[in-house]
Protein backbone atom coordinates (compact mmCIF):
# COMPACT_ATOMS: atom_id res chain seq x y z
CA UNK A 1 0.00 0.00 0.00
CA UNK A 2 2.82 2.56 1.31
CA UNK A 3 4.27 1.70 -2.43
CA UNK A 4 1.48 2.01 -4.19
CA UNK A 5 1.02 5.65 -1.99
CA UNK A 6 4.57 6.31 -3.37
CA UNK A 7 3.87 5.97 -6.82
CA UNK A 8 0.98 8.47 -6.70
CA UNK A 9 2.96 10.80 -5.06
CA UNK A 10 5.44 10.57 -7.77
CA UNK A 11 2.82 11.16 -10.31
CA UNK A 12 1.36 13.77 -8.60
CA UNK A 13 4.79 15.82 -7.98
CA UNK A 14 5.58 14.85 -11.79
CA UNK A 15 1.77 16.37 -13.19
CA UNK A 16 2.34 19.55 -10.46
CA UNK A 17 6.61 19.77 -12.07
CA UNK A 18 4.77 20.07 -15.56
CA UNK A 19 2.12 22.62 -14.17
CA UNK A 20 4.55 24.82 -12.52
CA UNK A 21 6.56 24.98 -15.54
CA UNK A 22 3.96 25.59 -17.67
CA UNK A 23 2.49 28.28 -15.38
CA UNK A 24 6.14 30.07 -15.86
CA UNK A 25 6.16 29.56 -19.61
CA UNK A 26 2.62 31.50 -19.16
CA UNK A 27 3.69 33.76 -17.21
CA UNK A 28 6.81 34.37 -19.77
CA UNK A 29 4.62 34.68 -22.24
CA UNK A 30 1.91 37.11 -20.45
CA UNK A 31 4.60 38.96 -19.70
CA UNK A 32 5.97 39.05 -23.37
CA UNK A 33 2.53 40.07 -24.47
CA UNK A 34 2.02 42.64 -22.32
CA UNK A 35 5.67 44.28 -23.47
CA UNK A 36 4.27 43.77 -27.06
CA UNK A 37 0.91 45.21 -26.22
CA UNK A 38 3.29 48.47 -24.98
CA UNK A 39 5.37 49.03 -27.43
CA UNK A 40 1.91 48.91 -29.91
CA UNK A 41 0.04 51.35 -27.52
CA UNK A 42 3.29 53.77 -27.59
CA UNK A 43 3.74 53.18 -31.70
CA UNK A 44 -0.48 53.86 -31.73
CA UNK A 45 0.18 56.94 -29.89
CA UNK A 46 3.33 57.65 -32.26
CA UNK A 47 1.03 57.37 -35.30
CA UNK A 48 -1.70 59.39 -33.50
CA UNK A 49 0.63 61.90 -33.40
CA UNK A 50 1.79 61.87 -36.68
CA UNK A 51 -1.57 61.78 -37.47
CA UNK A 52 -2.12 64.77 -36.00
CA UNK A 53 0.42 66.46 -37.16
CA UNK A 54 0.17 65.39 -40.70
CA UNK A 55 -3.63 67.10 -40.49
CA UNK A 56 -2.23 70.46 -38.87
CA UNK A 57 -0.15 70.42 -42.24
CA UNK A 58 -2.84 69.24 -44.47
CA UNK A 59 -4.68 72.01 -42.61
CA UNK A 60 -2.01 74.39 -43.44
CA UNK A 61 -1.64 73.90 -46.85
CA UNK A 62 -5.30 73.83 -47.74
CA UNK A 63 -5.14 77.42 -45.85
CA UNK A 64 -1.90 78.62 -48.24
CA UNK A 65 -3.50 77.00 -51.63
CA UNK A 66 -6.82 78.79 -50.65
CA UNK A 67 -5.02 82.30 -50.10
CA UNK A 68 -3.21 82.00 -53.35
CA UNK A 69 -6.34 81.31 -55.28
CA UNK A 70 -7.78 84.55 -53.75
CA UNK A 71 -4.75 86.54 -54.81
CA UNK A 72 -4.83 84.57 -57.82
CA UNK A 73 -8.61 85.83 -58.17
CA UNK A 74 -7.66 89.64 -57.27
CA UNK A 75 -4.83 89.61 -59.70
CA UNK A 76 -6.95 88.40 -62.57
CA UNK A 77 -9.65 90.51 -61.36
CA UNK A 78 -7.21 93.37 -61.44
CA UNK A 79 -5.79 92.57 -64.99
CA UNK A 80 -9.19 92.84 -66.76
CA UNK A 81 -10.02 95.89 -65.02
CA UNK A 82 -6.99 96.83 -66.63
CA UNK A 83 -7.83 95.71 -69.42
CA UNK A 84 -11.06 97.06 -69.82
CA UNK A 85 -9.42 100.65 -68.96
CA UNK A 86 -7.08 100.14 -71.82
CA UNK A 87 -9.79 99.18 -74.38
CA UNK A 88 -10.91 101.52 -76.71
CA UNK A 89 -14.55 102.61 -76.05
CA UNK A 90 -16.66 102.88 -79.37
CA UNK A 91 -20.06 105.15 -79.23
CA UNK A 92 -22.00 103.60 -82.59
CA UNK A 93 -25.08 105.89 -83.24
CA UNK A 94 -27.66 103.98 -85.30
CA UNK A 95 -29.13 107.08 -87.49
CA UNK A 96 -32.95 107.92 -87.34
CA UNK A 97 -35.90 106.14 -85.74
CA UNK A 98 -39.25 105.22 -86.49
CA UNK A 99 -41.40 107.95 -87.88
CA UNK A 100 -44.42 106.58 -85.30
CA UNK A 101 -42.03 108.32 -82.64
CA UNK A 102 -42.54 112.20 -82.61
CA UNK A 103 -39.34 113.95 -82.67
CA UNK A 104 -40.68 116.91 -85.00
CA UNK A 105 -39.63 119.42 -81.29
CA UNK A 106 -36.61 121.80 -82.13
CA UNK A 107 -33.15 121.38 -80.66
CA UNK A 108 -29.82 123.83 -81.14
CA UNK A 109 -27.93 123.22 -83.91
CA UNK A 110 -25.34 123.13 -81.43
CA UNK A 111 -24.04 124.48 -77.87
CA UNK A 112 -25.10 128.11 -77.58
CA UNK A 113 -26.58 127.92 -81.18
CA UNK A 114 -30.06 129.91 -81.93
CA UNK A 115 -30.52 127.92 -85.13
CA UNK A 116 -32.48 125.08 -84.31
CA UNK A 117 -33.24 121.67 -86.14
CA UNK A 118 -35.93 119.10 -85.72
CA UNK A 119 -34.78 116.43 -82.81
CA UNK A 120 -34.50 113.39 -85.26
CA UNK A 121 -36.42 112.09 -88.02
CA UNK A 122 -37.29 108.83 -89.76
CA UNK A 123 -34.74 109.37 -92.47
CA UNK A 124 -34.88 107.80 -96.41
CA UNK A 125 -35.95 104.52 -97.62
CA UNK A 126 -34.81 102.01 -99.93
CA UNK A 127 -36.49 103.12 -103.46
CA UNK A 128 -35.91 98.59 -104.62
CA UNK A 129 -36.24 97.10 -101.22
CA UNK A 130 -38.74 99.75 -99.28
CA UNK A 131 -36.41 98.44 -96.59
CA UNK A 132 -36.41 102.26 -93.88
CA UNK A 133 -33.68 103.98 -93.45
CA UNK A 134 -33.70 103.40 -89.65
CA UNK A 135 -33.80 99.75 -90.31
CA UNK A 136 -30.93 99.34 -91.77
CA UNK A 137 -29.14 101.67 -89.53
CA UNK A 138 -29.96 99.61 -86.75
CA UNK A 139 -29.24 95.86 -88.16
CA UNK A 140 -25.79 97.22 -89.49
CA UNK A 141 -25.02 98.72 -86.04
CA UNK A 142 -25.77 95.54 -84.33
CA UNK A 143 -23.43 93.95 -86.24
CA UNK A 144 -20.81 96.42 -86.30
CA UNK A 145 -20.98 95.81 -82.44
CA UNK A 146 -20.89 92.00 -82.28
CA UNK A 147 -17.66 92.79 -84.43
CA UNK A 148 -16.07 95.71 -82.35
CA UNK A 149 -16.56 93.52 -79.10
CA UNK A 150 -14.83 90.36 -80.71
CA UNK A 151 -12.01 92.73 -81.59
CA UNK A 152 -11.47 93.71 -77.95
CA UNK A 153 -13.42 97.05 -78.19
CA UNK A 154 -16.28 98.48 -75.73
CA UNK A 155 -19.31 99.47 -77.61
CA UNK A 156 -22.34 101.58 -76.78
CA UNK A 157 -25.58 102.06 -79.19
CA UNK A 158 -27.13 105.38 -78.54
CA UNK A 159 -30.59 103.37 -79.58
CA UNK A 160 -31.86 99.74 -78.72
CA UNK A 161 -34.37 99.42 -80.73
CA UNK A 162 -36.43 101.52 -83.63
CA UNK A 163 -39.02 103.34 -81.47
CA UNK A 164 -36.41 104.69 -78.72
CA UNK A 165 -37.03 108.19 -78.53
CA UNK A 166 -33.65 110.21 -78.73
CA UNK A 167 -32.76 113.37 -80.22
CA UNK A 168 -29.70 113.71 -82.25
CA UNK A 169 -28.77 116.50 -79.52
CA UNK A 170 -29.17 113.71 -76.74
CA UNK A 171 -27.28 110.71 -78.72
CA UNK A 172 -24.10 112.97 -78.84
CA UNK A 173 -24.50 113.97 -75.06
CA UNK A 174 -24.72 110.25 -74.44
CA UNK A 175 -21.42 109.18 -75.95
CA UNK A 176 -19.67 111.97 -74.26
CA UNK A 177 -21.33 110.80 -70.63
CA UNK A 178 -19.97 107.19 -71.43
CA UNK A 179 -16.61 108.00 -72.19
CA UNK A 180 -16.42 107.10 -75.91
CA UNK A 181 -13.10 107.52 -77.51
CA UNK A 182 -14.92 108.12 -81.07
CA UNK A 183 -18.40 108.57 -82.08
CA UNK A 184 -19.21 106.77 -85.34
CA UNK A 185 -23.06 107.87 -86.57
CA UNK A 186 -24.17 105.12 -89.23
CA UNK A 187 -26.73 106.31 -92.28
CA UNK A 188 -28.10 105.26 -95.56
CA UNK A 189 -27.93 108.32 -98.21
CA UNK A 190 -30.55 108.80 -100.60
CA UNK A 191 -31.11 111.55 -103.98
CA UNK A 192 -33.63 112.44 -106.40
CA UNK A 193 -31.44 111.07 -108.90
CA UNK A 194 -31.27 107.26 -109.10
CA UNK A 195 -27.47 106.98 -110.56
CA UNK A 196 -25.75 108.75 -107.85
CA UNK A 197 -24.27 105.91 -105.86
CA UNK A 198 -21.25 105.16 -103.53
CA UNK A 199 -20.59 105.82 -100.02
CA UNK A 200 -18.83 108.49 -98.07
CA UNK A 201 -17.60 110.06 -94.84
CA UNK A 202 -18.96 113.32 -92.96
CA UNK A 203 -16.72 115.12 -90.82
CA UNK A 204 -16.60 118.77 -88.93
CA UNK A 205 -14.68 121.38 -91.03
CA UNK A 206 -11.87 123.37 -89.10
CA UNK A 207 -13.87 126.12 -89.29
CA UNK A 208 -16.78 124.35 -87.43
CA UNK A 209 -18.44 127.33 -85.07
CA UNK A 210 -18.74 124.40 -82.85
CA UNK A 211 -16.41 121.92 -82.93
CA UNK A 212 -13.06 122.93 -84.96
CA UNK A 213 -10.96 121.52 -82.31
CA UNK A 214 -12.61 118.26 -83.44
CA UNK A 215 -11.60 118.32 -87.61
CA UNK A 216 -7.82 116.72 -87.44
CA UNK A 217 -8.91 113.76 -85.54
CA UNK A 218 -12.60 113.17 -87.25
CA UNK A 219 -11.24 113.52 -90.54
CA UNK A 220 -8.09 110.82 -89.71
CA UNK A 221 -11.35 108.72 -88.82
CA UNK A 222 -13.49 109.52 -91.75
CA UNK A 223 -10.59 108.43 -93.94
CA UNK A 224 -9.26 105.61 -92.38
CA UNK A 225 -13.41 104.31 -92.19
CA UNK A 226 -14.48 104.95 -95.71
CA UNK A 227 -10.93 103.88 -97.43
CA UNK A 228 -10.89 100.85 -95.58
CA UNK A 229 -15.26 100.48 -96.27
CA UNK A 230 -15.08 100.87 -100.36
CA UNK A 231 -12.37 98.34 -100.15
CA UNK A 232 -13.90 95.68 -98.46
CA UNK A 233 -17.76 95.94 -99.61
CA UNK A 234 -16.44 97.32 -103.03
CA UNK A 235 -18.84 100.48 -102.68
CA UNK A 236 -17.82 103.50 -104.70
CA UNK A 237 -15.45 106.18 -102.44
CA UNK A 238 -17.51 109.60 -102.92
CA UNK A 239 -14.49 110.25 -99.81
CA UNK A 240 -14.62 112.30 -96.79
CA UNK A 241 -16.74 115.75 -96.96
CA UNK A 242 -17.02 118.79 -94.78
CA UNK A 243 -20.57 119.19 -93.19
CA UNK A 244 -21.21 121.91 -90.47
CA UNK A 245 -25.00 121.78 -90.24
CA UNK A 246 -25.41 118.57 -88.42
CA UNK A 247 -26.49 118.52 -84.99
CA UNK A 248 -25.08 114.76 -84.20
CA UNK A 249 -21.79 116.45 -85.05
CA UNK A 250 -21.89 119.81 -83.33
CA UNK A 251 -23.05 118.62 -79.93
CA UNK A 252 -20.11 115.64 -80.29
CA UNK A 253 -17.22 116.10 -77.30
CA UNK A 254 -14.96 113.25 -79.06
CA UNK A 255 -13.76 112.92 -83.16
CA UNK A 256 -17.58 111.86 -84.94
CA UNK A 257 -17.82 110.77 -88.50
CA UNK A 258 -21.34 110.10 -90.08
CA UNK A 259 -21.06 107.18 -92.50
CA UNK A 260 -23.18 107.44 -95.21
CA UNK A 261 -22.85 103.84 -96.45
CA UNK A 262 -24.76 103.92 -99.77
CA UNK A 263 -27.38 105.48 -101.70
CA UNK A 264 -31.03 103.87 -100.91
CA UNK A 265 -32.10 105.43 -103.84
CA UNK A 266 -29.59 103.52 -105.92
CA UNK A 267 -30.66 100.04 -107.27
CA UNK A 268 -27.32 98.52 -107.06
CA UNK A 269 -26.43 100.44 -103.66
CA UNK A 270 -30.05 99.54 -102.05
CA UNK A 271 -29.95 95.93 -102.88
CA UNK A 272 -26.40 95.05 -101.68
CA UNK A 273 -26.63 96.78 -98.79
CA UNK A 274 -29.62 94.03 -97.56
CA UNK A 275 -27.63 91.27 -99.06
CA UNK A 276 -26.28 89.32 -96.18
CA UNK A 277 -23.18 88.43 -97.24
CA UNK A 278 -22.28 92.14 -98.46
CA UNK A 279 -23.44 93.36 -94.98
CA UNK A 280 -21.09 90.85 -93.41
CA UNK A 281 -18.32 93.24 -95.59
CA UNK A 282 -19.53 96.35 -94.70
CA UNK A 283 -19.13 95.84 -90.97
CA UNK A 284 -15.49 94.13 -91.65
CA UNK A 285 -14.84 97.06 -93.57
CA UNK A 286 -15.78 99.73 -91.18
CA UNK A 287 -14.27 97.73 -88.14
CA UNK A 288 -11.19 97.55 -90.18
CA UNK A 289 -11.46 101.42 -90.32
CA UNK A 290 -11.43 101.84 -86.75
CA UNK A 291 -8.81 99.46 -86.06
CA UNK A 292 -6.80 101.55 -88.81
CA UNK A 293 -7.34 104.46 -87.24
CA UNK A 294 -6.32 103.56 -83.38
CA UNK A 295 -3.23 101.82 -85.17
CA UNK A 296 -2.39 105.13 -86.61
CA UNK A 297 -1.61 106.41 -83.21
CA UNK A 298 -4.93 108.81 -82.77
Amino acid sequence: MKKKHMVIIGILAVLLSFAVVHAVFQIKELKEIKEESGKLHKEIGNLRDQIETLQEEKQEAEDKLEKIKEEQKEEQKAEKETEKEEQKKIAIDPGHQSPKVDMSDKEPLGPGSTEMKAKATGGTQGKFTGVPEYELNMNISRLLKTELEKRGYQVLLTRQDNETAISNKERAELATKWGADIYVRIHGNGNEDSSVHGAMTMVPSSENPFVSHLHEKSYALGEAVIQAYCDSCGMKNNGVQLFDNMTGINWSSVPVIILEMGFMTNETDDKNMQNAEYQERMVQGIANGIDNYFAAGN
